[in-house]
Order: C-alpha cells, then sequence, then structure tokens
C-alpha cells in the first residue's frame, strides 16, 4: 500500500503507547481541557491564537478535524491524566510532508520529558505507518523547552524567522525545524 492509498485512514490517531505517555484518539468529552488550557495565558503565551474558543467553535473544530484526511490528531495521556495534545497536520500526501504541533495544557506536568516522548511516538508514527518523508514544526524562540523536546525528536533547525509573531506587546522571532525520515531511521535503528 502506497502513503497516498493510506490517506482517511487515521483521522484521530490510534493508540501509542510510550513508556510513561500514551497517545489516544481525542473524544468530544476531552474538548472542556482544551478550551481550560487554551483560557490560561501561560499555555497559550506562545501559540498564534490570542482568544479562547468557545465550546461550539471546538466542536466545530474536532468534527472538521475528525473527518479530515490531512491531519491526524491525539490526545496525550500521563497515566489516567489528559496532559495535552498533539498531531500531524496539513499532510501534503503527494510530497509525503506535513506541519506537526503538541501542546502539554497542565502546566504541572511541563518539564517533565512528556513532550519529547510525544513527539517521538508521533514521529515514528508518521514515518512508518503514513510514509512520510519529512515533518516540519515552528516554536518561538523564547519557547525553548518546545524546541528542546523537537531536537529530542530528531528535528534539526533550518531556519529562523525574524520579527515573525507579535505577542505581550513585542516582536518575536520564530524557529523552524524539520525531521527527515532517513535521517530518524539513522538515530533509531536500535532504540
Amino acid at each position: 500500500m502506497t502513503p497516498v492509498d493510506r490517506k482517511g485512514t487515521f483521522m484521530l490517531g490510534p493508540t501509542l503507547e510510550g513508556e510513561r505517555v500514551r497517545l489516544i484518539p481525542p473524544t468530544e468529552e476531552m474538548l472542556s481541557n482544551y478550551i481550560r488550557w487554551f483560557s490560561d495565558m501561560e499555555v497559550t503565551r506562545y501559540l498564534s491564537r490570542m482568544m479562547p474558543p468557545s465550546l461550539t467553535e471546538e466542536k466545530e473544530w474536532f468534527e472538521k478535524t475528525s473527518r479530515s484526511d490531512r491531519d491526524v490528531i491525539w490526545a496525550i495521556m500521563a497515566g489516567d491524566r489528559l496532559i495535552g495534545t498533539s498531531g500531524i497536520h496539513g499532510i501534503d500526501w503527494l510530497n509525503r510532508r506535513a506541519g506537526t504541533g503538541s501542546m502539554i495544557g497542565e502546566k504541572d506536568e511541563w518539564r517533565k520529558g512528556y513532550a519529547s516522548e510525544a513527539h517521538r511516538l508521533r514521529t515514528k508514527f508518521a514515518f512508518s505507518n503514513l510514509g512520510l518523508e519529512k515533518l516540519t514544526s515552528s516554536a518561538v524562540v523564547e519557547n525553548v523547552g518546545s524546541i528542546r523536546a523537537l531536537e529530542k525528536s530528531g528535528y534539526q533547525q533550518w531556519g529562523i524567522a525574524r520579527r515573525h509573531i507579535w505577542a505581550e506587546g513585542k516582536w518575536h522571532d520564530m524557529w523552524h525545524g524539520e525531521v527527515l525520515r532517513e535521517e530518524w531511521l539513522l538515530l533509531n535503528e536500535n532504540p
């Protein structure tokens, strides 16, 4: 089966088991947690979204994304606790590339390595199951934790977009990174 034949097979991601986190298909019942996270300015300070979504907006997003053949989304679980979300977005099936993103919404779970593990699980799925060749991601340069988590998953910086985001009354530069399937496989031959 070619990667293009797989298009539409996974909209809400399948369960992926890690050592400390589990990526599971999100449910509509989880959306209230997402809204709570988007309402916390400390959680969203590096995101481009300025206002939290309403429950109606979040349900519309969930419905649209769960039908998408270009996005795969997960809820990040630490034990039985929902702590964040992760996804592969805008899949270009012809060129076999996509963007990625994650958010750990529970602040008391920051700096515990959960995002790094979620990135590794998501990256393995993208390359092994979807047949993608390249993943990209971006982060505001001050978001050192996100950049570090991406780098631990094999992402390498390919550029800095200067004065790219206006937030908190000032301009911020944006880090851009990518990971190629071939490089990721070399790093993960003997996990």
